[in-house]
């Protein structure tokens, strides 16, 4: 399962939304979804210990979750608050199979430096970069004494690669994607992507009705309204409890009887119909 995050406006990862199960765009949504990641991270946590288990096994049913953060260096000024809960993704996140992606064009000491973000990333892409202490940088302390060139790096595209079982600096080069595969693999692959499991499902649920106090508002006419404005690709039934503060039970009785699935795991009202 994939969550995205980009504060500019979608710009980057918005022709990519089929694909994603959650986009953030602006510096709050960004730091709800990360929240909501540790939330998910805890509740996985739990079930683990209390099955006595330590690895969550990823299948159809209970999936990893990757979380795409473009610019991180961006999100670290907008929201110190969003990089705790990063932080805190960075460290405890592999056992329970959440992973942390976090691109930067500026992968500055302060951006990149503080807490577990930089000394929990494992696997390290570096494309060329202006001066020798950035390879450093990224790549770790010593690397450019020890043969990592990223700034002899001599056409667009190419990188280095630090990781387990890459040891030693070997050039590659990755192929452009064009806006057109763009588009071509978002039609291939959007009817093709996990929902979250229901145990993390849960977890945000019970947050979101925890801190819910339904007064003047009627969570049916919530949900009306947000299935008539859900984009192309609908909302999935999480969104929904978070939005409504019921639970899926509730929500499920009603998609079901007034909804549209148009993907799996996502809904909306038909396009002719009214708020009911």
């Amino acid at each position: 399962m994939l969550w995205g995050i980009d504060l500019k406006g979608g710009m980057e990862l918005g022709p990519w939304a089929p694909c994603l199960a959650r986009l953030a765009t602006t510096p709050a949504e960004a730091e709800t979804m990360l929240r909501d990641a540790v939330r998910v991270l805890e509740a996985r946590a739990r079930a683990m210990a209390e099955s006595s288990s330590r690895l969550w096994i990823p299948t159809e049913s209970t999936p990893a979750l990757v979380i795409v953060v473009d610019e991180y260096a961006e999100l670290a000024e907008q929201s110190p608050a969003a990089v705790e809960y990063a932080d805190s993704i960075a460290r405890r996140g592999r056992a329970v199979a959440e992973t942390l992606l976090a691109a930067t064009q500026r992968p500055t000491q302060q951006a990149m430096g503080r807490g577990a973000i930089r000394s929990q990333m494992d696997v390290r892409v570096c494309l060329r970069v202006r001066e020798r202490r950035d390879t450093d940088l990224i790549l770790g302390q010593g690397m450019v004494a020890a043969g990592w060139h990223a700034h002899d790096l001599d056409a667009p595209g190419k990188f280095l690669v630090s990781a387990e079982g890459f040891n030693h600096p070997r050039r590659a080069r990755a192929y452009l994607v064009t806006d057109d595969d763009v588009r071509a693999t978002v039609e291939r692959y959007a009817t093709d992507r996990p929902d979250l499991d229901c145990l993390s499902a849960d977890a945000l649920a019970e947050e979101a009705y925890d801190g819910v106090i339904v007064d003047e508002t009627d969570p049916g006419s919530v949900l009306w309204a947000a299935l008539n404005e859900a984009p192309e690709h609908g909302l999935s039934v999480p969104e929904l409890m978070r939005m409504t503060g019921m639970r899926r039970t509730w929500i499920y009785d009603r998609l079901q009887a007034h909804a549209t699935q148009v993907r799996r795991g996502r809904w909306r009202m038909p396009r002719d119909e009214s708020d009911g």
